[in-house]
């Protein structure tokens, strides 16, 4: 007989990976019957796409390559290069587009989908980050130009869908990048996307922080002043409607904006704001901006 002893694996959790008990997942479907069930009231359709894709396709969004993990098998031989080429999405919007490229001709549009599905994101694991988790999107799609009215949809069925989950007050702060690039392009700065991202850390950092970064981009003090004036403005359709616009791009983001805000004044007075510090930092963001 062998004299080698077994080994025993000692059961443990993955980092990033979460596991829920009965009662949590429990919880987790009520979750997603509600979501389901407003997405739906909206006249959203649900779509599922595969959880691979090719990495060409991932890829393309840009920026994300270090987050994504690669499909591949433990053996293979030279037939299996076409599958190494799969990894796992990293969100549902590379999916979705897709999706509708590949069955354009078989949609009606606009399109207005849904899709509650897992993805996964190879990044460190922390508080309010996983690296496997649901995500619930809805995405409205048209051949050429899409009516400003979903800009004002979409935050209203946020609102709906976290107000139903009895999780706390919520707030939706929406913003119009075309106000904050206008005044870029007014004040002669051309490295837009560099300001941006610095504007879009404007509640992580102090002021003085800001600023600093400001400067490091070789801004002046006046350039930098008008810029956090502008970033630190907040309010309704009116505040919004108030702002000195000086070229046609910020006087277009700010009529967009004060649409918006006032397509949303069904929702109760806690429930949005206009705040133009909300930038985003990606410069795929063009108009309507928020955050929840």
């Amino acid at each position: 007989m062998s004299n080698e002893k077994k080994k025993i694996y000692k059961p443990k959790p993955i980092s990033g990976f979460p596991e829920w008990l009965p009662e949590e997942r429990l919880v987790e479907q009520r979750w997603f019957d509600h979501i389901r069930k407003t997405f739906e009231s909206y006249g959203f359709c649900s779509i599922e796409t595969p959880s691979v894709e090719e990495i060409d396709v991932l890829l393309a969004k840009g920026e994300v390559d270090k987050e994504i993990y690669v499909l591949d098998r433990l053996h293979k031989d030279d037939d299996n290069d076409k599958e190494s080429r799969l990894a796992l999405h990293f969100d549902q919007t590379v999916p979705f587009a897709r999706y509708t490229a590949q069955h354009f001709n078989e949609l009606v549009f606009p399109f207005k989908r849904y899709q509650m599905q897992r993805v996964w994101r190879g990044e460190r694991p922390q508080m309010g980050r996983m690296r496997e988790f649901y995500q619930c999107d809805i995405d409205v799609i048209s051949i050429d130009n899409l009516p400003l009215s979903f800009d004002a949809e979409i935050p209203a069925v946020i609102y709906e869908v976290l107000e139903g989950l009895n999780i706390g007050r919520v707030q939706i702060r929406i913003s119009n990048r075309k106000i904050l690039l206008g005044l870029l392009a007014h004040l002669g700065i051309e490295d837009v996307v560099s300001v941006t991202r610095i504007i879009d850390k404007i509640e992580k950092l102090e002021r003085e922080q800001i600023e600093q970064l400001l400067k490091d981009e070789k801004l002046t003090q006046d350039q930098i002043n008008k810029i956090l004036y502008l970033a630190e403005t907040k309010g309704n359709a009116d505040n919004i409607n108030a702002i000195n616009a000086e070229n046609d791009m910020m006087r277009e983001g700010i009529k967009e904006l004060t649409f918006v805000l006032e397509n949303l004044a069904h929702l109760p007075e806690h429930a949005v704001i206009g705040d133009l510090g909300i930038v985003r930092g990606l410069d795929y963001y063009t108009g309507t901006v928020y955050e929840t």
